[in-house]
């Protein structure tokens, strides 16, 4: 049974479910679970070097035959070559965690690529619709990762007012009376981050999952301490600790884990630099805080690849608090759009 909404219709999948491109967390079995499915699954490619998502790539292609996106980050040195690999192996969609720039959408669209930002306001939304994005990701406040300070109940509805292109919601849902609730307000489908985390399929380490199902709604926190900007994850004695430390300890952490980013991506010094400088862009931060941003790949690597939850951040939705299994990605779809045509049958009697 499916549920076919603009969503379905503009990327040819069957349900109206995204899973997010999670660094170290969405690879090709997580994502080609996903999208087997019937959801749209996205590998995350900003913690892999550029032959690591081109077998990523290939690896989820042997997977599935369905349809599945790439998020890429527009401020990446190489952005315009994994563009091009994108278009070369057939990629369906291209997500952006930032605003790709018009003539990036533009190059993607002329191949037949799908592209999908994620926004934070109903400016940045209006900003690439005028651009030809062919849909956008809004994620309230309730997300995980960098997120912003409004509430989906409220951000939502102002980014579908805004905009006359399909709208994702993301931020706070994990079941079937969500996905009802966001098509309500008039989104196209719903995009989770945390509730794919907690799947079978996902590769995180069996530790860290049993932190996120012990969370309480009040297990997560917005710090600014990991890299500067406003940042959900979940309570630990790492992120306290860097809530308290400041000065010369806190930046010498952040250096040697910069450097070990940098060692694993392949960016240069030059490149890490550069991208400091635009994170200072119109925005107060200190260069503790820029160096603790290149450090942050590092501390989430650390948890979602290592298990060390003592010496790692687990961004987290708030919606952990509510999450206490661990379906396989089928099911978990096949319940979601259960529920949510149920949900609205109930509230549509004949």
């Amino acid at each position: 049974m499916t549920l076919p909404t603009a969503l379905t219709r503009l990327v040819g999948v069957r349900h109206p479910v995204v899973q997010t491109g999670m660094g170290w967390v969405a690879g090709p079995r997580l994502v080609s679970a996903v999208a087997n499915a019937g959801g749209l699954g996205i590998l995350a490619s900003a913690t892999m070097r550029f032959d690591e998502l081109q077998a990523a790539i290939k690896e989820t292609r042997g997977r599935t035959d369905a349809p599945f996106g790439v998020n890429l980050r527009a401020d990446a040195s190489d952005a315009a070559e994994r563009v091009e690999l994108l278009i070369d192996e057939g990629v369906a969609v291209a997500s952006f965690a930032l605003a790709p720039r018009a003539e990036m959408i533009a190059r993607l669209k002329d191949a037949g690529v799908v592209v999908i930002p994620s926004v934070g306001a109903a400016r940045h939304a209006e900003k690439v619709a005028a651009w030809g994005a062919d849909a956008v990701i809004v994620q309230g406040g309730e997300g995980g990762g960098h997120t912003g300070g409004v509430a989906s109940t409220l951000l939502l509805p102002s980014v579908v007012d805004a905009v006359d292109i399909p709208v994702i919601a993301a931020g706070g849902f994990f079941d079937g009376r969500g996905l009802a609730a966001a098509l309500a307000y008039g989104a196209a489908g719903v995009a989770m981050g945390t509730r794919f985390l907690l799947t079978k399929e996902s590769t995180v380490p069996d530790e860290v999952k049993a932190r996120y199902l012990a969370a309480k709604l009040d297990g997560t926190v917005v710090t600014t301490r990991v890299d500067g900007l406003p940042h959900r994850v979940l309570r630990t004695e790492l992120v306290d600790s860097l809530e308290r430390r400041g000065g010369l300890p806190g930046l010498l952490l952040a250096a040697r884990n910069a450097a070990r980013f940098r060692s694993l991506t392949g960016l240069t010094w030059r490149a890490m630099i550069r991208e400091g400088r635009a994170m200072r862009h119109g925005r107060d931060l200190t260069w503790a805080q820029v160096i603790m941003a290149a450090n942050t790949p590092m501390l989430l690597r650390a948890a979602m690849v290592e298990g060390r939850t003592d010496a790692g951040v687990l961004a987290s939705g708030q919606v952990a608090g509510m999450l206490g299994d661990l379906p396989s990605c089928a099911d978990l779809i096949a319940d979601i759009t259960t529920r949510a045509r149920e949900v609205l049958t109930e509230l549509s009697p004949e």
